[in-house]
């Protein structure tokens, strides 16, 4: 919210709880993955009408607006109106022009896209954004992370998903250099990072425009160490089984995700950030 205000957008918040439902789909609960849609429009419906832009901050959360919504709610204006409203973060500021702030001392980035991320829109934006901040960027390709939302938490799953992560991703986090910027907006992709006992945290995309306002001096050591971006995402212990989360189904082993859709405004007009 702070990079979009920083470049002169008011951003608004919805004021009641609205989740795009993604978990939902994976364990077949259509039915109420309608309501919570239904629910979604309901909030967004003047902003969307409005024309005002809604980003994303998780990919797939925003990837929901993107692509299942209108499947599920075919004949649904406003639906159709969310969804040609809806932008991923990095991809917002390219729609707009929007110039991010250079980061002192320049360095490189390590970029990783979440799946749904790719399959809605690509990361060429974010690699854009990054290598405008003056960060030498390469992004990675090989497939999937290997948590793919609460799969790699399910019982007898743990060791194919670490598998699917050593294909590309783990080798090349382990293998950057101590001031490269590890980069994944997924949740998931983030979490996957840190399960895997890299020694690394990855930085949302905004995170790292946070550290270039902030920095008065290139950043020295791991960039997730350096001022408010230590305080990322909380971690996830460890993978026993919890007996408190039974409302996903037997042997679920994930705790719920932060939701990140939401409601912004441009200059002179909203922009929307949806909270999960």
């Amino acid at each position: 919210m702070e990079a979009i205000e920083a470049a002169g957008w008011q951003v608004v918040m919805p004021e009641t709880h609205v989740c795009c439902g993604r978990p939902l789909y994976d364990y077949g609960f259509l039915d109420m993955a309608e309501r919570y849609l239904r629910n979604v429009l309901d909030v967004l419906r003047p902003y969307v009408r409005a024309g005002t832009p809604v980003v994303g901050m998780e990919p797939s959360c925003l990837a929901v607006f993107k692509d299942e919504l209108t499947k599920i709610l075919p004949h649904d204006d406003d639906a159709a109106r969310l969804a040609a409203s809806a932008h991923h973060f990095a991809e917002f500021f390219q729609a707009y022009d929007i110039r991010p702030p250079r980061l002192r001392g320049g360095g490189k980035a390590l970029l990783w896209g979440h799946c749904h991320h790719r399959a809605t829109g690509g990361v060429e934006p974010e690699q854009a954004l990054l290598e405008r901040m003056g960060l030498e960027t390469e992004s990675l390709k090989g497939g999937c992370c290997g948590l793919a939302g609460s799969w790699g938490f399910e019982n007898g799953k743990y060791d194919i998903s670490m598998d699917c992560g050593e294909q590309a991703l783990l080798p090349a986090v382990r293998d950057a250099t101590d001031t490269t910027c590890i980069v994944a907006d997924g949740f998931s992709c983030k979490t996957q990072i840190e399960h895997a006992k890299t020694g690394r945290r990855a930085l949302h995309v905004a995170q790292l425009m946070q550290l270039a306002r902030e920095s008065d001096a290139p950043i020295s050591g791991k960039p997730e160490k350096a001022g408010r971006a230590q305080t990322g995402p909380t971690r996830v212990p460890s993978r026993r089984p919890s007996r408190r989360r039974r409302r996903g189904g037997r042997g679920h082993r994930r705790r719920d995700r932060p939701g990140a859709a939401g409601r912004m405004r441009t200059r002179g007009q909203n922009v929307t950030l949806p909270g999960g």
